[in-house]
């Protein structure tokens, strides 16, 4: 562990990345938490919401009711600009995961793809404070992947990378010798959008980081996490033409689940310890643009872009998949997150910056509760719930 917290001091340094700062201020207020977090409070019954705005991107806080209403708490400026892929509209970013919470040391990531950079926020109640604007690794960030004190980060852009960083008190320090780049090919037309990796995530247990790449590489990248947290040189490349694996989770007998886009069709896959994956069950969506993924209640749900639309399966041991139906939402149908207790749903928007709001009842059927316009956030994406 000491070696950890070596590499972690010296490690932004060694990488040379801008807006690593020293935790030294950091140290005597977290001193009572977690031994590798900063260890605040953290947030309860919270909904936190990325707008990506091209002009400043900011992270509206809102506050969680009983009943699952939402209602504004605060705005916070991440200190960096949101961006916006070619060719999209409803979705700049075009990925899941570029707004992660981590509970366990009261944290929030959000990405700020226009500036290549990383901000991190801790978190009291529903109140943010800004700790660090970090380099991402690399060019246009978009997802972020937490397990205990280990955060990678997935850039889109220059042939798509990843960045890993060791979280302490409050701050990320990169790991050196952890920026794999993915090599693909990234257009600059109008087809960017959907040749840009998705999504990363970490397996269960933190042994794998998964990376999807949609339809620059038409793959499930899979590294080995090892020692201290250092990848294996190169990913396990599952080849899946003609899906476009987008997004990503787990269900609740620990198979990937992976939303594919070029056959919008939700797939489940048992991820073996050496990266390979085999698929157990796919099942459409008969919707558009099906993209996003997440989990509630043990219930998966995909949200359909151009059907405005949220589509509802429940997963069974075996990794078989059944339809269970589908909600109506506002135009552009993009990312969501689930209360921790996945008694609601929050669904981003991206045409309008408006997040829909569901109950989640008996076997997996959404009942709508109600909405909320997002200030400066039509396209935006990312969204976390505490």
């Amino acid at each position: 562990m000491r070696k950890l917290v070596r590499i972690a001091v010296g490690a932004g340094a060694a990488l040379g990345l801008a807006g690593v700062a020293a935790p030294a201020a950091a140290g005597a207020a977290g001193a009572a938490g977690p031994a590798w977090g900063y260890g605040p409070p953290g947030g309860h019954n919270v909904v936190f919401v990325q707008t990506d705005n091209l002009a400043g991107n900011q992270v509206v806080t809102y506050d969680r009711a009983p009943g699952g209403a939402l209602s504004l708490a605060g705005t916070y400026a991440t200190g960096g600009l949101g961006g916006q892929l070619n060719g999209s509209v409803a979705d700049h970013l075009a990925s899941q995961g570029s707004l992660a919470y981590d509970a366990r040391q009261g944290l929030l990531y959000a990405v700020n793809a226009g500036s290549n950079t990383v901000s991190v926020f801790s978190v009291h109640g529903d109140t943010l404070t800004l700790r660090q604007v970090v380099g991402s690794g690399g060019q246009f960030p978009v997802s972020v992947a937490v397990h205990d004190h280990l955060v990678y980060v997935l850039n889109a852009q220059g042939g798509g990378s990843v960045q890993g960083f060791v979280s302490f008190y409050g701050h990320l320090f990169a790991l050196p010798a952890t920026n794999r780049n993915l090599g693909l090919t990234i257009p600059t037309d109008t087809t960017q959008f959907t040749h840009t990796p998705g999504q990363v995530a970490f397996s269960p247990d933190g042994s794998q980081l998964v990376v999807t790449t949609k339809a620059a590489g038409q793959s499930i990248d899979v590294f080995h996490v090892g020692n201290w947290g250092w990848l294996s040189p190169s990913p396990v490349v599952n080849s899946e033409p003609g899906t476009v694996p987008f997004a990503v989770t787990f269900d609740a007998a620990g198979h990937l689940a992976v939303a594919n886009a070029g056959t919008n069709a939700l797939a489940t896959y048992a991820l073996a310890p050496n990266g390979t994956v085999t698929l157990l069950d796919t099942v459409g969506t008969g919707a558009k643009a099906t993209c996003w993924l997440t989990s509630a209640q043990g219930y998966l749900f995909t949200s359909n872009a151009a059907s405005a639309t949220v589509s509802g399966f429940s997963s069974a041991p075996s990794g078989s998949l059944t339809l269970l139906g589908a909600a109506g939402t506002d135009p552009g149908t993009v990312d969501a997150a689930a209360s921790p207790d996945g008694t609601n749903l929050y669904v981003q928007t991206g045409v309008n910056g408006i997040v829909d709001e569901f109950q989640v009842g008996s076997g997996g059927a959404l009942t709508p509760i109600g909405s909320v316009t997002v200030a400066g956030a039509a396209g935006g994406e990312g969204i976390a719930a505490s």
